[in-house]
């Protein structure tokens, strides 16, 4: 009895523990936020204080206004809108066919493949950053936003085919099997069985390619010249003066307004990745 009493206080203090570290991890990742929001509210006598507070006193939108007003926000988050959907859009067609091939059809050309996605992840950008540079100059691509999108999914293309071949290995080999004895074709196949089981990893995998996208900085400052061209992350950049003195409160005015579309995507995509998975195992 005793020792059943002692598993059972064992139990109950590792949950505990698990709870108390999951609510440490949330405030370590929420905090930036809170404090991005506080700062973007707070009104420049607030901000030059040497007495923080958490939260504005009087809180304004002056910081807001005065953003729009000194930098072309609209059009750069446009910029950077196209420039991500067209990425993950393209990235994810390209994947999800040679992520089949790769999980459906082991070889040495697999295994290269494989290979091939953890070397690329290890490359730094500086060292590629001069060769794309000259290719994308020869096909008259710098300073172009198909020139970025092009980048970008080279660049996001071997994660997500990574991510997207464990999603095709989970989908059991049988469903296919089966339905190749009803008669149905592999196109069929793919199309009715195989596709709607991948949905959550391919929606999974179009929100890591644009939130890669829009957050990219590097590569969008070495191509991108001219300010009508250029995404949110260039255009944050504007906000520090020549002396290295940033401009605080339109700064996380303009920070804020860029982080708020990753952060409702993810809101939304994360209830359907969840529903595909449960759709996914009732129809399994």
């Amino acid at each position: 009895m005793t020792t059943a009493r002692n598993r059972l206080i064992k139990r109950r203090a590792g949950r505990t523990g698990q709870y108390l570290a999951l609510l440490g991890y949330l405030v370590f990742l929420g905090f930036p936020l809170l404090w991005l929001v506080s700062t973007a509210f707070k009104p420049p006598r607030e901000l030059a204080t040497l007495h923080p507070t958490w939260w504005p006193e009087n809180p304004t939108l002056d910081n807001f206004r005065q953003a729009f007003d000194e930098q072309p926000l609209l059009h750069a988050a446009l910029n950077s809108l196209l420039v991500a959907l067209s990425s993950a859009a393209i990235a994810v067609l390209l994947a999800t066919p040679m992520a089949y091939v790769m999980a459906r059809h082991r070889s040495w050309l697999s295994r290269t493949a494989t290979g091939w996605v953890v070397v690329s992840q290890a490359f730094p950008f500086v060292l590629v950053i001069i060769p794309l540079f000259l290719i994308l100059k020869r096909l008259h691509l710098i300073n172009a936003l198909p020139g970025l999108v092009l980048v970008y999914v080279v660049w996001t293309l071997p994660f997500a085919l990574w991510m997207l071949t464990g999603y095709v290995r989970a989908v059991p080999r049988e469903l296919e099997e089966a339905a190749a004895v009803d008669g149905a074709g592999r196109f069929r196949t793919l199309v009715s069985i195989t596709a709607p089981l991948l949905a959550p990893g391919i929606v999974a995998t179009g929100l890591f390619a644009f939130i890669t996208a829009w957050n990219e900085f590097f590569f969008a400052l070495v191509l991108l010249k001219t300010p009508e061209k250029q995404t949110m992350p260039i255009i944050l950049t504007h906000f520090i003066g020549a002396e290295g003195v940033a401009d605080l409160g339109p700064l996380a005015a303009a920070a804020l307004l860029a982080t708020l579309p990753s952060l409702l995507l993810f809101a939304l995509i994360q209830r359907r990745i969840a529903g595909g998975m449960v759709a996914g195992a009732v129809k399994g």
